[in-house]
């Protein structure tokens, strides 16, 4: 989406809104209520074209001008068609086969336009409105007026709910418009960005009309028009097979010298996302940015709106041209698909060398910001609230998290080819997709069953921390791996993890271990002295507070530590104390076994004296198993 970008990473407390930006502050808005997105008046149609004619002056909070919609019935009994406008503009007129039609404007934003008759189900009609107003002020500036150096701007970025409020459109995210045409008249010396071809700039005495064609696939949110004195230069990228890609810049003024320094970065980043996921998306046509007044960034097709001008800022919204643009995500639940992949090709660009930012930093600050509150889910269960859908902890962050622990858990060439195949996808592509569609490419290409990561990661929220425990016998590292959760909706993780074994005298060796379950056993042979252990020295995972201890290496010295656990009394009837008063451990896990070995029950322990409630479990003989910083102890005792 807009890539509120954020370089690094947001140290707060509360989860930060992430409309693709580089400033902190943008994102301080409280989230808003708007209505969800299923709108059963506007999905009996299937929009083809849209021809946009607008006047604008940038000295004006005002637009006026006419939308002429093709469009094809998809239900009989088609006797009106539905468009979403704000309330508070004026419908002048509204034209079909040269003739007026009656229309209602409502509170509820719908314009409802009375056919003269019902018309044939799949076939290619058209419709024209003319309308003027000052849109309301709405989201992140879906049609905002700001200044540059005293000079005025007219901006928009309609994401997510915004188009409405400035020209009448279909919002729902299952029909794209097959192209568009923008024309815009405004006074000179201002010119029009929009998406797409410049076909003309025609003299109209004290104004300029600008006509901007686009004939991809677009989705009503990335239709975007900037209007100011802009200034104009252009870099130019060879692409595969001898075509170049023109990737033009309308910048203030005041910022041309400065801004020729720092398109470099997009340069770098389209080659290395054209290697990494295909030929750049659109490039029949163009790339390009355009400066306007928000505080970060949004990706409208083939021409990214700016509000600065850094590394991170350019790859971010780059990378949405081909995950959110190509595809998009067809449901705001969904919208990870966009911005989770924009974060993470962001971090690529890191990992690349592109800047001056440094990738395991980057990492490191990511995993900070999704571990610093317990829940959250990357699933957006509130489509209502637009700070629920860009929240940059959980949409951003543990978006961009999750492609990375896939990517480790793939593997770099089965990874990178799912997210090919996914893009390339003739049901996707220039398409719609879900998280399903996602899933179904990354299992197809890999062979993994991606169910459980799936519910863990994606829907579950929180994080793991895990625990590790080693000793050295010989050349044979043993490990208990075991794991805590932040959330009660997982009681969890399965990721491979990764250890690093470190010698006395430098020498290091990795060990990768498929951990399905909490106190799993591990072996790694290594011919040194290990002198410590690093879990995940890669930062391939999202967890927080682990721990790596290790234990006792003499058994005889774990068995005479366990005789000096006192349980009593022995045999018990309603109450057992266990006394750990003798020796100083850290009792992290208590486990009360049957005879079977089968878990009773997980029992807490606060202090090295406490009596556990033992009435609800039968008689017989049972195991209490604890686990500590020096190894694990089993005690017996008999319940009357």
């Amino acid at each position: 989406m807009f890539a509120l970008f954020f370089s690094t990473y947001l140290n707060a407390q509360e989860d930060w809104i992430c409309k693709d930006t580089d400033d902190i502050a943008e994102m301080e808005a409280r989230p808003h209520l708007v209505q969800p997105r299923t709108n059963a008046f506007t999905n009996d149609y299937d929009l083809k074209y849209h021809r946009l004619e607008w006047t604008i002056d940038p000295n004006i909070y005002f637009i006026s001008g006419s939308v002429t919609s093709y469009f094809v019935p998809t239900q009989s009994n088609f006797d009106e068609i539905n468009f979403e406008l704000s309330h508070e503009m004026t419908v002048k007129q509204v034209r079909f086969h040269n003739q007026n039609l009656s229309f209602e404007l409502g509170a509820n934003d719908l314009l409802r336009i009375s056919l003269p008759s019902v018309l044939p189900k799949d076939k290619l009609d058209s419709i024209a409105i003319t309308y003027e107003g000052a849109p309301p002020r709405t989201g992140f500036g879906s049609f905002s007026q700001t200044f540059h150096n005293d000079a005025p701007i007219i901006w928009t970025l309609s994401e997510p709910y915004g188009s409405k409020d400035w020209w009448p459109s279909k919002m729902d995210l299952d029909d794209k418009i097959d192209s568009i045409d923008v024309i815009v008249r405004t006074p000179k010396p201002n010119r029009v960005a929009s998406n797409g071809l410049l076909i003309s700039e025609i003299d109209a005495g004290d104004d300029h009309i600008f006509h901007w064609k686009h004939r991809y696939p677009i989705t009503t949110y990335l239709v975007a028009i900037g209007v100011t004195n802009y200034a104009v230069f252009s870099d130019y990228l060879d692409l595969p097979g001898g075509d170049s890609l023109e990737i033009l810049n309308y910048v203030y003024p005041e910022e041309l010298d400065f801004v020729k320094t720092q398109t470099i970065h997009t340069r770098r980043a389209m080659e290395l996302f054209n290697n990494r996921f295909g030929i750049y998306p659109f490039a029949k046509e163009k790339y390009g940015h355009a400066r306007f007044g928000f505080g970060g960034g949004e990706e409208h097709q083939t021409m990214t709106f700016m509000g600065g001008w850094s590394q991170s800022l350019q790859a971010h919204e780059l990378a949405h041209q081909w995950f959110g643009n190509k595809v998009t995500c067809g449901s705001w639940e969904d919208i990870w698909l966009n911005e989770g992949f924009a974060t993470y090709l962001e971090g690529l660009t890191q990992e690349a060398g592109i800047g001056t930012a440094n990738w395991r930093s980057w990492l490191q600050g990511k995993i900070l910001s999704i571990t610093s509150a317990p829940g959250g889910s990357v699933f957006v269960n509130d489509t209502t609230s637009v700070g629920r859908i860009f929240n940059g902890r959980l949409s951003y962050s543990k978006g961009a998290m999750l492609l990375h622990m896939l990517r480790w858990k793939l593997g770099d060439e089965d990874f990178f080819q799912a997210c090919r195949n996914y893009l390339n996808d003739p049901q996707l592509a220039y398409k719609y997709a879900k998280t399903e569609d996602l899933k179904q490419h990354l299992e197809t290409q890999s062979g993994q069953d991606l169910t459980e990561f799936f519910e863990d990661w994606f829907y579950g929220e929180g994080y793991p921390s895990y625990q590790i425990k080693w000793q050295q016998n010989g050349n044979t590292i043993q490990l208990i791996a075991s794991q805590t959760t932040s959330h009660s909706s997982v009681d969890f993780f399965e990721m491979p993890v990764m250890v690093r074994f470190v010698g006395e005298n430098g020498e290091t060796a990795d060990g990768r271990f498929e951990h399905t379950f909490s106190e799993q056993s591990f072996s790694k042979t290594v011919n040194f002295k290990v002198k410590e252990i690093i879990f995940d020295p890669n930062l391939w995972l999202i967890s927080a507070n682990n721990e790596v201890n290790q234990v006792l290496t003499s058994n005889k010295d774990i068995q005479q530590l366990a005789t000096q656990i006192n349980l009593f009394p022995n045999p018990a009837q309603t109450e057992l104390t266990i006394d750990l008063k003798k020796i100083s451990i850290k009792v992290w896990q208590m486990d009360l076994l049957d005879a079977k070995g089968s878990l009773v029950k997980r029992l807490s322990i606060s202090s090295n004296l406490e009596t556990i409630d033992i009435s609800d479990i039968s008689s017989g003989f049972y195991i209490l198993k604890l686990q500590s910083d020096q190894g694990t102890f089993g005690k017996t005792f008999i319940k009357q």
